[in-house]
């Protein structure tokens, strides 16, 4: 598990805005307004809103152990919960670090009908987009999978470049990973009872319990 305490994050407030590499130093044009407003604050849910039972990931797309968790376990998660009904699914992602940020932009980029599948990308792909020390290159990297989810180049800079989005997604993060006492990623709420990374046998019994309930 990834830990970040108070300190950090304060830390992170203050620099991660405000250490945008040149590739994202451009304006914005009202052509791209859209893309950028659709990166703002709040949660993306899969699954049904009825669904009984609710599942809330923190988790950073900067991660190994939360890039592990959706390689081995949200496939069967989603096949087995999500899809059939039963679990309403809710990312809330955390910043360990400015590319965590970025890759969160680039997945909201495109709203809640690409965010998911973004999601994917930037988890199975996170060893590659984010291993150069490079802020520019990673910004690139981040683009070509933005690229492969359909997005535009002018989208992506628009919504990388918005500098009051991105305080805004940190004030929102700052706030819940405090009011839910969140201390490291992947953490998982369950119908509000909060757990740690686990395996997918380990997952099943205790969503099946609630479904019981």
């Amino acid at each position: 598990m990834m830990k970040l305490n108070r300190r950090a994050m304060i830390a992170l407030a203050a620099a991660a805005t405000a250490a945008m590499t040149p590739a994202l130093a451009q304006e914005t044009t009202t052509a791209t307004t859209e893309a950028a407003a659709a990166a703002g604050p709040g949660d993306f849910s899969l699954g049904s809103p009825d669904a009984p039972v609710k599942i809330v990931e923190y988790a950073s797309f900067t991660c190994p152990h939360c890039a592990h968790f959706h390689e081995t376990v949200f496939g069967q998660l989603k096949k087995d919960y999500i899809d059939t009904g039963k679990v309403q699914f809710t990312l809330r992602e955390v910043y360990f670090d400015r590319y965590g940020l970025w890759a969160a932009l680039i997945a909201r980029c495109g709203g809640e009908m690409k965010y998911f599948g973004i999601q994917d990308m930037l988890f199975a792909k996170q060893t590659e987009w984010a291993a150069s020390e490079d802020p520019a290159q990673v910004v690139e990297n981040l683009k070509t999978i933005g690229r492969s989810a359909g997005l535009e180049d002018a989208a992506m800079e628009a919504c990388l470049n918005d500098t009051a989005n991105a305080e805004a997604l940190i004030k929102q993060f700052q706030t819940n990973f405090e009011a839910d006492g969140v201390e490291g990623t992947p953490t998982i709420f369950i119908n509000g009872t909060k757990y740690s990374n686990m395996a997918y046998e380990d997952l099943k019994p205790i969503l099946d319990a609630e479904l019981a309930k």
